[in-house]
């Protein structure tokens, strides 16, 4: 249940967020195949999917690489005064090199995971994220990524 109090209704509505999880391009037609629904009645389903914020969108997976962008990396951030707001998410959304910003818990407040071009582009980041949220950083450099992306398994 995500926080609009959306749920999947029953096997079929899973089997429709899974096929489009798997492929956000597919046709309603091979869409409907795969549940063994009419068109019709799969589209319906699939609105009522989207009007309830199951699915909340659908996007392209771009290689990071190919853009520019082959660094990427972890950063834990933490507060410098443990009194301070807890703002960092906002402070640091202005950063577009941040992909993702998760609360988490441990010692640090926040994951991020970025993506840079070059070593000096993370490190003027990393300095970035410093000023902007007044944190303390740990950051570990992704070597190679072998999956991510993948479609959310259900049930």
């Amino acid at each position: 249940m995500n926080d609009r109090g959306a749920h999947i209704d029953d096997d079929i509505d899973a089997r429709i967020v899974a096929a489009v999880s798997a492929d956000a391009r597919a046709t309603l037609a091979d869409i409907s195949h795969a549940v063994g629904l009419g068109v019709s009645a799969t589209q319906a389903r699939l609105r009522r999917l989207e009007q309830r914020a199951v699915i909340t969108g659908y996007r392209a997976v771009v290689d990071a690489e190919a853009v520019g962008k082959p660094l990427s990396a972890f950063v834990e951030i933490t507060p410098l005064d443990p009194a301070q707001p807890d703002n960092a998410p906002e402070m640091l959304e202005h950063l577009t090199e941040i992909e993702a910003c998760h609360s988490i818990a441990g010692d640090a407040a926040y994951m991020l995971f970025v993506r840079v071009a070059t070593p000096r582009d993370l490190e003027t980041l990393i300095r970035d994220i410093r000023l902007a949220a007044s944190v303390r950083t740990r950051t570990t450099i992704v070597l190679q990524t072998f999956f991510e992306n993948r479609p959310i398994a259900l049930g």
